[in-house]
């Protein structure tokens, strides 16, 4: 049953007249998640396990355990946070693997179409501002949006209401007309509890994981999808 219900499918309804403003995610929604799975997952364990005298094994469990502690804060994003817990040059080693960072399929594509008819473009990321440099210098997204804003630069993170309502004061959107495309649930979640307009999920967030559709959201795979007339 479980296996079912993933792959039902809302698709996306609505009309671009209805909308002012895009709210774009950054990790996952435009750059492939493979990125980020890895670093933390992976690489971060190997070079921990070197510089502690522990197996990959042992520094990953231990590692997992430490960033379940802080999902969803401010503090899992930031890289001079873990740079301190962990003793290791978090942004360097992100440098050091920067060619596995890469943007979707058809990204670029819809981000030329929204700004071609006029729309206010937004990218709003959890990311902490130094991985927003490296992944900004990797990709060449940045011309194409109004403004970037990181959520340290808010105060509070995505997954926090309050979070929509400062954006809202910062940037003067009205969330009535307003789309958000992002692929974390929480994230949407309480965006939906704060009252934007439309949220769309996005399926695939890593290019190594199969697609696995929303059961709460208007889901894409890609964003050739939201090209439409």
């Amino acid at each position: 049953m479980q296996q079912y219900e993933t792959t039902i499918r809302i698709h996306p309804a609505f009309s671009w007249e209805d909308i002012d403003t895009v709210l774009l995610d950054m990790d996952g929604t435009l750059l492939d998640k493979y990125f980020d799975d890895y670093f933390w997952e992976h690489f971060v364990p190997e070079v921990f396990a070197v510089a502690n005298n522990l197996t990959v094994e042992q520094a990953r469990g231990l590692l997992l355990d430490r960033y379940k502690k802080v999902e969803s804060t401010l503090q899992w994003t930031d890289l001079d946070y873990w740079s301190e817990q962990l003793g290791l040059d978090i942004p360097e080693l992100k440098c050091r693997i920067d060619h596995l960072i890469q943007v979707h399929p058809y990204v670029i594509d819809f981000l030329v179409y929204i700004n071609t008819l006029g729309k206010k473009v937004h990218l709003v990321t959890n990311a902490h501002s130094k991985t927003l440099a490296i992944k900004l210098r990797k990709t060449s997204i940045g011309p194409y949006f109004s403004r970037i804003v990181c959520a340290e630069e808010v105060g509070e993170a995505k997954e926090q209401p309050i979070f929509w309502e400062k954006l809202e004061e910062m940037l003067g959107f009205d969330k009535k007309r307003t789309l958000l495309a992002e692929d974390t649930a929480r994230v949407l979640h309480s965006a939906r509890q704060y009252g934007m307009a439309q949220l769309i999920f996005v399926a695939r967030p890593s290019s190594q994981k199969p697609v696995s559709y929303s059961p709460d959201y208007p889901s894409i795979t890609y964003f050739n999808e939201l090209i439409f007339s």
